[in-house]
């Protein structure tokens, strides 16, 4: 744990009010992966970045270029599959759309919310984009074990379903 971290978490392993239990021993585990994703969150964001750059793109671009590599969807689909909010994805297509990198098309499933779809311009930048990652991915794989890598993407795929059943349960605890 970074020193900061250490230093914080007597108070959140404590007890907070009378009789309330501490946190079990899989739920210490659980918070400092958290904590360690959230970590990794911020370098890969800056990875992303460095490696969107040489298109002139940035990582929250690239991730809306990708979302419409196979087909156009809609800002909102593309909202909830990247589970972020309808007005950020928003605010960047349109910034693509002005740049030329994507175009707003008719949906014929819904008439106000139009479609997101890759422009030929769109599609060079998002392959330079491409073309970097694959490069980057393979190196940082040199040395890392591929049974582990699933184990541990097995383990985030089961937080993620963890944390949308709880965001749909009534019971969801609430700050």
């Amino acid at each position: 744990m970074s020193g900061s971290i250490v230093k914080r978490q007597h108070a959140v392993k404590s007890k907070t009010a009378a009789g309330e239990a501490e946190r079990t021993p899989a739920a210490n585990t659980l918070s400092w992966l958290v904590v360690q994703v959230m970590q990794l969150n911020g370098l890969l964001t800056a990875a992303g970045d460095a490696l969107a750059a040489p298109a002139g793109q940035t990582s929250a671009r690239w991730q809306v270029l990708a979302a419409v590599e196979d087909a156009p969807m809609s800002v909102a689909q593309i909202a909830r599959a990247m589970n972020l909010t309808r007005q950020s994805v928003q605010r960047v297509a349109d910034l693509l759309e002005a740049d030329g990198l994507t175009a707003y098309e008719d949906n014929p499933a819904h008439a106000r919310a139009k479609l997101l779809r890759l422009t030929p311009k769109g599609r060079k930048a998002l392959g330079t984009i491409q073309s970097g990652q694959k490069q980057w991915a393979n190196a940082l794989a040199t040395g890392m074990d591929e049974n582990q890598l699933r184990a541990a993407s097995a383990v985030l795929g089961q937080l993620q379903q963890a944390l949308r059943a709880q965001e749909t349960s009534p019971e969801s605890p609430q700050e």
